[in-house]
């Protein structure tokens, strides 16, 4: 028989040969007496997991875990929630699959927890990876949103104020060298193209015999030349195998045409030595190169935290190199799509200050949110900023503090801006060049930058002199304390799976278990009865 978890009874299910897992209809077996009874004396009425018990609804998860289940094919299942609560503990208490089923079996308080009898059947670690790929980053996040809602019903999560932040996660990988990742590379790729073109890759196999006789007296960087041009070669046939009729069901199929967009990129990625969203390994595509303190590779945990109760509201993981400024508004807009809310006010630090996002987030016919970033610090150099240059958009000149007008006008777009340049004979003969330049003009005279988002810049610097902008910033560090508990409490800092979805897994999860650890503490408690508590 095989033991399941329920919030006050246990489910028996009968094993049968079928190999797909089904939700059947529970059979409640309430716990022996004597059990309730062991239970009781062993693990205090105080003990953590007891309060875990009544403050999360467990037997609400049934209906979030059931469409994940077949309801008439295949064998019974592990209870659902009773594979939740242990994938609970893991990150609770940072254990890996095997070692938290092994707990289980001799930690009575696990067993309370899970609502077992003493010698209730516990599942095979394997069952837990099995879990995690059938609820896939869907079901995980409804979990996490379903333990945001309860805070919400108890009260305790308030609209007023959100503050993100985000830091990062090193991924569980070994980087190889160039010369590596280009090897692993088409050794992917001609694995992957062998079931639709097999001489084709066999001839290349006895190429790449020849190849790897003929340079290896070669230096590495010579070596690498013509491995990405073998490279290259192989990428003009594999782009022009034909598709074959059952393309969108093939598996097969898909294999190739994934690894053929993955060998395209990091050739591009090896003839772009400065470019900033490199390929580092191909056994975790997703995971990037950047600098968070120190360098790093990995990805970033990005979140939202309600300032009222310290709740995590809203999670996102992306690869190290993401725009973690607009990821502010993809966060805003899960957690009120989730909960039906109304965020009103968002903290964010300096790399908030970014002008398309202020402008989406305060936009009143959209977010509308009362958003707080420091502004960056400016250098007081003594001369005029370009804000004493008033703009005329309607004839594309600025004017300057002595009443000349500008001659010319470009854009920059990737900086958003427009430039401004007074012509050198204007700037020359004026009284007031001290205070506008540093040097003498020589072939123009002073360029003026005024960005497209000057309105909401300004705003935010104006808003920075206030004291409300100051009491906010005082409850920033509150984002950066919660992350801190999520990365080396609860398992966030370091990378268990590869690829973004299944790290976004792992982080939700363990912010799942702040969140619960942080309404044990304020409390929130619900009256259940719980099988071995007086």
């Amino acid at each position: 028989m095989r033991w399941g978890s329920g919030p006050i009874a246990q489910l028996l299910v009968v094993v049968s040969r079928e190999e797909s897992p089904m939700l059947c209809q529970p059979v409640f077996w309430p716990l022996p007496e004597f059990d309730q009874q062991v239970y009781q004396m062993v693990v205090p009425e105080d003990h953590y997991l007891r309060k875990v018990l009544q403050v999360v609804p467990w037997d609400e998860f049934d209906h979030v875990l059931a469409p994940y289940y077949s309801a008439d094919l295949g064998r019974p299942a592990d209870w659902p929630v009773m594979m939740l609560k242990l994938e609970y503990l893991r990150y609770h208490h940072n254990l890996s699959d095997r070692e938290v089923i092994g707990r289980a079996q001799t930690d009575l308080a696990f067993r309370c927890f899970l609502q077992i009898p003493l010698h209730g059947w516990l599942p095979d670690p394997s069952s837990l990876c099995i879990f995690r790929g059938r609820l896939g980053t869907q079901g995980f996040r409804q979990i996490f949103e379903r333990v945001v809602h309860t805070a919400r019903e108890h009260g305790v999560v308030k609209d007023r104020l959100r503050i993100k932040d985000a830091t990062h996660v090193i991924a569980n990988m070994a980087v190889p060298t160039a010369l590596a990742l280009v090897a692993q590379t088409r050794d992917k790729l001609l694995s992957a193209a062998e079931p639709f073109a097999p001489l084709l890759v066999e001839g290349e196999r006895v190429n790449l015999d020849m190849l790897r006789e003929s340079t290896r007296q070669l230096k590495p960087t010579e070596r690498l030349a013509t491995r990405l041009a073998q490279l290259r070669e192989m990428l003009f046939w594999a782009d022009a195998v034909t598709e074959p009729e059952n393309a969108p069901t093939n598996g097969l199929w898909h294999a190739l045409v994934a690894q053929r967009d993955l060998a395209h990129k990091i050739l591009d990625d090896q003839q772009d030595f400065n470019g900033g969203d490199r390929i580092l390994s191909i056994t975790d595509p997703d995971a990037r190169r950047a600098k968070h303190g120190q360098w790093f590779q990995g990805y970033l945990t990005d979140i939202l935290v309600d300032a009222d109760s310290e709740i995590i509201t809203s999670v996102n993981v992306l690869p190290a190199t993401g725009n973690e400024a607009a990821d502010a508004v993809e966060l805003i807009r899960q957690e009120e799509a989730a909960q039906g809310n109304d965020v009103q006010a968002m903290s964010i630090d300096g790399a908030g200050f970014k002008g398309p996002l202020l402008r989406e987030l305060e936009d009143p016919e959209g977010l509308h949110i009362d958003t707080y970033v420091p502004p960056p610090k400016e250098s007081a150099t003594g001369l005029f900023t370009p804000e004493d240059f008033p703009e005329d958009k309607e004839r594309g000149v600025v004017t300057c503090p002595a009443g000349q007008t500008s001659t010319s006008r470009f854009r920059d777009n990737p900086k958003e801006v427009t430039k401004y340049r007074f012509a050198a004979s204007i700037c020359r003969g004026c009284p007031l060049v001290a205070q506008c330049m540093k040097d003498p003009p020589r072939k123009h005279g002073r360029t003026v930058c005024k960005s497209d988002y000057q309105v909401e810049h300004d705003r935010v610097r104006q808003k920075a002199t206030t004291p409300p902008y100051a009491a906010i910033r005082r409850e920033h560090p509150k984002v950066e304390r919660k992350l801190g508990e999520v990365m080396n409490r609860h398992g966030g800092r370091r990378a268990r799976y590869r690829g973004c979805s299944k790290v976004l897994i792992q982080e939700l999860m363990a912010c799942t278990a702040t969140n619960v650890k942080r309404l044990v503490r304020l409390g929130c408690a619900r009256s259940v009865a719980i099988p071995g508590q007086a």
